[in-house]
């Protein structure tokens, strides 16, 4: 199966969380904040999303930041993936 998203919708997947600080302390795995980057796994055509036109401004393989209460998380295929809209990725990262 696979994911194809609609309109303005981006499809991602979580970038594996960090398990020591950048002081060297080991984290227990409750005490690990969700990360917000991703990878982008499939991105919507865009198009007229409430009267405006929508041009998609990330594509596949992209490495995101996005707002860390957005999106709806899917499970397929023993994957978790995070279904956003465009407008909550905040940056790019190059």
């Amino acid at each position: 199966m696979k994911l194809v998203p609609l309109f303005d919708r981006v499809v991602l997947k979580q970038l594996v969380a960090e398990e020591t600080t950048a002081s060297g302390i080991v984290l227990p795995g409750q005490a690990k904040e969700k990360p917000s980057q991703a990878e982008v796994v499939a991105v919507g055509p865009g198009g007229v999303v409430d009267g405006k036109e929508i041009k998609m401004q990330v594509k596949v393989g992209d490495k995101v930041i996005y707002s860390k209460y957005a999106g709806t998380e899917v499970e397929l295929d023993k994957v978790e993936y995070i279904v956003v809209k465009q407008n909550d990725i905040l940056a790019v990262i190059e």
